[in-house]
């Protein structure tokens, strides 16, 4: 496990008027994007996954990343995540596995608040989720201007369920988990995908869980490289990009970025 020094002092996570204060800017990229973007619709069944698809500007075929949203739903900054990795060369696809909870089977969109939105998540089935993860990487496989191999991200919520689906489906090239940690009785053997974490210094909950993570993966032959972030919250990648954002918490989501995309280079390599 590999801890980046602090570079500012110890800091407190941004809180929730501080998102309503980077709004526009979420909005600004998302509207202003040169790149195609589309809502597709993945069904498993007779249930219907609503996907946010963004196409990055390339000549070549591209990797895609799976792209999993916090507790909060797929909101503006998790669609914004989408558009930025198709800014950088990838298929980014971002499902609203909040699909068909809101009220009259909505999405996420059709939550009154954020808290209602939470609320519903934590009544998803687990085993749903991964479900509904697998038809959506089993859609992307057949996007014509995808390359085939596949990554996945997932931020809080999203990125436990990261874990859960490099649990599930052998043949993933990459994972990230940003703050999330795997199910207590997880089976590291089936994992094939290296498992890269990204965690904040001051987020004692998760942080807690990366020691056995470590030595589960250790045992089982594979690849897991936690980062810590000295003097970062929870969230701090959304956190991040307030107007706001504390320099910890700023700093490490820049960090992050970085280092996500020199990874996914060696990736798609």
């Amino acid at each position: 496990m590999r801890s980046l020094p602090a570079l500012f002092a110890t800091c407190f996570v941004a809180p929730v008027l501080a998102l309503a204060q980077a709004a526009p800017s979420v909005q600004d990229r998302l509207e202003k994007s040169p790149r195609h973007q589309e809502w597709v619709e993945v069904k498993r069944g007779e249930h219907v996954v609503h996907a946010f698809v963004v196409y990055p500007e390339v000549k070549e075929k591209a990797l895609t990343v799976i792209v999993i949203h916090e507790n909060r739903g797929l909101n503006d900054w998790a669609r914004s995540v989408a558009d930025r990795l198709a800014e950088n060369g990838y298929i980014a696809i971002a499902p609203d596995l909040l699909s068909g909870a809101a009220p009259s089977g909505g999405r996420t969109k059709d939550f009154p608040a954020d808290s209602a939105a939470t609320e519903a998540i934590g009544k998803l089935k687990p085993a749903d989720v991964v479900a509904d993860l697998n038809a959506v990487a089993d859609y992307a496989k057949k996007i014509p201007a995808a390359n085939g191999k596949q990554a996945v991200i997932g931020f809080c919520w999203g990125g436990g369920k990261s874990w859960a689906l490099a649990l599930a489906r052998p043949g993933l090239e990459f994972a990230g988990v940003f703050y999330g940690s795997p199910s207590a009785d997880a089976d590291y053997s089936k994992i094939t995908a290296p498992i890269y974490g990204f965690y904040g210094g001051s987020d004692a909950r998760i942080n807690a869980t990366i020691e056995k993570s470590t030595a589960g993966m250790k045992a089982a032959g594979k690849t897991y490289d936690p980062v810590i972030y000295e003097g970062a919250g929870h969230a701090f990648m959304r956190s991040g990009e307030t107007a706001d954002a504390t320099p910890a918490n700023k700093a490490a989501a820049e960090a992050s970025w970085k280092r996500l995309l020199e990874l996914l280079a060696k990736t798609k390599a």
